[in-house]
């Protein structure tokens, strides 16, 4: 009886068995590889996308990525600065410094830092002016007002050893300032050439004396130099300027009168000049000595090298959906650094934060993560279509330092389907009755007889004793 129990007992578990479902087989595909762009300025941009699979294994690989596609700039073509000589340079403002100390060094340190940038495709040149020393023959005194009140210290060049032992060499060569002559032989020497064109002025004075015009008294007489020397400077189209004045100490101070009319120190820097909101050409910077290098070693380097248009404090919020973070394993692709990025998901939120302090130009960041089925699941996923992400959110700070914010809702998605069961192989063979079907009651039936079978040896068993 034990016998036929065990026996009994083995057939109705092969049976149950027999019957039982297994575990879905589901398959995996990319049902939408929409790509997530979000512009960020006109030369910069967010994207995210799928960039590779392995559906057998039921994984995705995204890739975030950020580029900077704006351009490196650097000064190219012919620089021409234009340094006054005149006596008042030599005027000492610290110690036993000169402001001809102060403007001839830092004009070393530019010309320096310029070619450290650019020694192939920049060239330099150095013109000064104030007044001749030649003396006239007919009249036996300088004749002030002409061109040779400015001199070529140096050609175009991008020796800096050169360049720098003849601005080093430097002298005062007159007493008046013939700023007209200055810009004007500075300009003669530019080439023809299809190149960029720039062109510095450094001086301590206002113009006095012009090419053609040398009266040193009457109020007309300065309204012509300052009519010239202004037409000189809006001649100079098609060359980036940039002026410094320095030296002028009291604006309210009278610089010429004839009685009646009077011209003040103020006046006549805003006639030529212009002011520096409104200047007359490119850009003007009006200083005071102790601002000399600072101006031309930094502000006038960083016009002509601008800042680099970086990307800065930059945060990528990626967001999952409940049923990603529940049904898939989220991990990042070997060799990236993942040292600025969430080790892991925040449980509040569903996201991973992405943190950059800065993106040069013409720079690319990228993180690629995995996302992988689990072994097990929850199988409601299967049949539907399944965003890999909710949403991004980017903050970061924009070229002009203002801080920006996007967010985009756009995925890539996949979709996981069930594989349909295989069907049995066909039987041609004709049995003498009908094969159990499936759903036949097969199961209940031998349950029956199982039960049957156990009472009835159960009461022999019982009827022996």
């Amino acid at each position: 009886m034990k016998k036929l129990f065990a026996i009994a007992t083995i057939i109705l578990l092969i049976i149950s068995m027999a019957t039982s479902v297994f575990a879905v087989t589901t398959t995996m595909e990319i049902v939408e590889d929409n790509i997530c762009t979000i512009k960020l300025n006109d030369s910069s941009s967010f994207e995210k996308k799928i960039v590779d699979s392995d559906l057998t294994n039921h994984q995705v690989t995204l890739q975030l990525k950020i580029s900077n596609n704006s351009e490196v700039i650097i000064p190219s073509g012919e620089l021409m600065l234009v340094i006054d000589s005149s006596n008042s340079m030599d005027t000492v403002v610290s110690g036993t410094t000169t402001r001809k100390d102060l403007v001839l060094d830092s004009a070393n340190k530019l010309v320096e830092s310029l070619l450290q940038a650019n020694s192939t495709s920049l060239k330099i040149g150095v013109v000064t002016f104030s007044t001749n020393s030649e003396i006239d023959p007919d009249t036996g005194f300088v004749n002030p007002g002409t061109a040779n009140d400015a001199q070529k210290v140096c050609d175009f060049s991008n020796d800096l050893t050169t360049l720098q032992s003849r601005i080093s060499a430097i002298e005062g060569t007159g007493q008046y300032t013939n700023l007209d002559s200055g810009l004007k032989l500075a300009k003669s020497c530019f080439t023809s050439d299809d190149n960029n064109k720039y062109m510095i002025v450094l001086t301590d004075g206002l113009p006095n004396i012009a090419i053609g015009y040398n009266d040193l008294v009457s109020y007309e007489g300065l309204t012509n130099v300052i009519t010239e020397t202004k037409s000189t400077l809006n001649s100079l189209n098609g060359i980036n300027v940039i002026t410094m004045l320095t030296g002028i100490d009291n604006e309210e101070a009278t610089f010429r009168t004839d009685g009646t009319n009077t011209y003040t120190y103020g006046q006549v820097i805003q006639e030529v000049f212009g002011t520096e909101a409104n200047p007359t050409v490119g850009k003007f910077y009006k200083i005071s000595d102790d601002e000399i290098e600072q101006t031309i070693t930094n502000n006038i380097y960083r016009d002509l090298l601008p800042i680099a248009h970086s990307l800065k404090d930059i945060t990528v919020v990626d967001y999952f959906p409940q049923y990603i973070v529940d049904n898939f394993e989220i991990t990042y692709v070997d060799g990236i650094d993942v040292s600025n990025v969430s080790a892991n998901i925040d449980p509040d939120t569903n996201s991973i934060t992405w943190t950059l302090s800065e993106l040069a130009p013409g720079k690319t960041a990228t993180i690629q993560y995995n996302l992988t089925l689990k072994e097990k699941f929850d199988e409601t996923i299967i049949g539907k279509v399944l965003d890999t992400n909710e949403k991004v959110d980017i903050n970061y700070k924009d070229f002009d330092g203002t801080t920006q914010t996007k967010t985009s809702d756009v995925t890539p998605k996949i979709k996981l389907t069930a594989e349909p069961e295989p069907k049995p192989p066909v039987d041609n063979t004709i049995a003498p009755e009908p094969l159990p079907k499936t759903g036949s009651p097969l199961l209940p039936i031998m349950f029956v007889i199982f039960i049957v079978l156990a009472i009835f040896f159960g009461y022999k068993a019982r009827k022996i004793k």
